[in-house]
């Protein structure tokens, strides 16, 4: 699949490339992006490249990663959102925010119109979002985009080789007023 790019009322995601190194590489320098993400730490310029020569365009070709850099309309990189197939018709989201751009709602813009995106052009009906328990920016910014959250998974992410808690939630299409691919019984409470 070729990349796609969206945009909204400030932002403009799109895939990353070469040209996109030095920044994504500058800001995963921030210690909380480290901390809380799976990146890796140190992050160096290597791991910056691999990134965006190797991964984002990989993803975007088998149709297993959609990975979209978000970006003020001016150009600036503000964050980072991939969209990672996990099973039929399931997504999982994961995001970043660059320091200086936390706190303008950016990310839960761009989780929106990525969401909003996979569920009409791709056919997913669930997007998942995971986050290790204490991570409450991330928390925040999954309710701000509408996910239900859905509880904690003991032992449900491994950050750089440590089992740790999570939590998971999850949006549907019909969250954002859309139609699902297949039809939703849900179990009565």
């Amino acid at each position: 699949m070729e990349p796609v790019t969206l945009t909204t009322d400030r932002l403009v995601l799109r895939a990353v490339g070469p040209a996109d190194t030095e920044a994504v590489h500058a800001a995963v320098q921030d210690p909380d992006i480290q901390r809380w993400t799976t990146v890796p730490s140190p992050y160096l310029p290597d791991h910056a490249r691999s990134f965006t020569e190797q991964m984002v365009p990989g993803g975007w070709a088998q149709g297993s990663m959609f990975t979209f850099g978000v970006f003020l309309t001016g150009g600036e990189l503000t964050g980072m959102l991939g969209l990672t197939m996990r099973s039929l018709g399931t997504a999982e989201v994961g995001f970043w925010a660059a320091e200086e751009h936390r706190g303008h709602g950016y990310i839960t813009e761009a989780t929106l119109a990525a969401c909003r995106w996979i569920f009409t052009e791709i056919g997913v009906d669930r997007v998942e979002w995971r986050a290790e328990v204490g991570n409450h920016p991330s928390r925040a910014t999954a309710e701000r985009a509408g996910f239900t959250i859905e509880g904690t998974l003991r032992s449900g992410l491994n950050n750089k080789g440590v089992r740790r808690d999570c939590w998971v939630g999850s949006l549907l299409p019909s969250d954002l007023g859309l139609p699902s691919t297949a039809p939703y019984l849900p179990a009565r409470a």
